[in-house]
């Protein structure tokens, strides 16, 4: 389809090369061959008048051109697929659309089974994609890759709406043998323990509860540290190691593995789970939907 002379699958081709900024990359985002897209790209310069993509070295630099369309086609693209999504009703029943979820292990584990039970009666077409934390996943939101991301309050992008989910307490956890585990835990033996400890992503980002252990002056040896939160119960048994988890996950992971879990021995703040969406998609029937679904999972 044309507009003013220009195909307009060329603006998806060209959105996948400015992001990626490699052929390759584009053309397996695209799911294209990378001849394919060397063509589009070869359309789009003579389009434009202007190289577009520059390489330097193994990279390909977006001209200043480029860096000026870039914005505007990324308003484009998101305004099309509202429009698209917005265009028709959503039946649940009968919808093979294919949603993608923003969240971390300990969310995928006390909502994601639930989740996926009901959908599986109401919905059986649809499909659900989980995607982890990483260090650009509110980008990924930000460009439309993600249709929902689950996140505490202190990481939603102040540039799109979020719902409050539920609320979460922080237990201090560990193996049911565990000595310490005999009497009231006190913040000595807090402490005095060794611990599994979660950061998360490449740039190794703090977890709420880290964060929030640090700006309480609260020091102890992390004798193990870990990428996910799901690893840690496994880890726990048959140790004298401690960690502070949350407490869903305790009580999750305690119904099949010899643990035991208590009260903090100091005061620690909640942590709030939000539900964000872009703000092009406010009004997605299939979205609104989608975040009850969520929220009547959650236990």
């Amino acid at each position: 389809m044309r507009f003013k002379g220009l195909d307009l699958n060329l603006l998806v081709a060209l959105d996948a090369l400015l992001k990626e900024q490699n052929v390759s990359r584009a053309a397996d985002r695209l799911h294209l061959s990378q001849p394919a897209v060397s063509a589009a790209l070869g359309r789009l310069r003579v389009f434009f008048d202007d190289p577009l993509l520059v390489q330097h070295g193994k990279r390909m630099l977006p001209t200043p051109h480029a860096l000026r369309l870039q914005p505007m086609l990324k308003d484009l693209l998101t305004d099309i697929d509202q429009m698209v999504l917005s265009s028709a009703r959503f039946e649940p029943a009968t919808s093979t659309r294919v949603f993608r979820i923003g969240m971390s292990d300990f969310l995928t584990t006390i909502i994601g089974g639930e989740l996926t039970k009901r959908l599986g009666s109401i919905a059986p077409h649809i499909g659900i994609e989980f995607t982890p934390p990483s260090d650009g996943i509110v980008e990924s939101l930000d460009q439309g890759d993600l249709d929902l991301l689950i996140t505490t309050a202190e990481h939603v992008s102040p540039d799109h709406p979020a719902d409050k989910l539920f609320e979460e307490h922080f237990v201090v956890a560990g193996w049911s043998e565990n000595p310490v585990f005999r009497g009231e835990l006190t913040q000595a033996d807090f402490c005095a323990a060794g611990h599994i400890a979660v950061e998360i992503g490449r740039l190794r980002r703090a977890s709420f509860a880290e964060s929030h252990l640090r700006r309480l002056g609260i020091e102890r040896r992390i004798d193990i540290l870990v990428a996910g939160f799901s690893m840690v119960p496994e880890l726990l048994v048959g140790t004298d190691r401690l960690a502070i988890m949350h407490a869903r996950l305790a009580s999750s992971a305690a119904a099949h593995l010899p643990l035991a879990y208590a009260k903090l021995p100091f005061e620690f703040p909640v942590m709030m789970e939000m539900v964000q969406y872009h703000r092009s998609r406010a009004a997605d029937p299939g979205l609104t939907w989608l975040r009850q679904e969520i929220a009547n999972s959650v236990r």
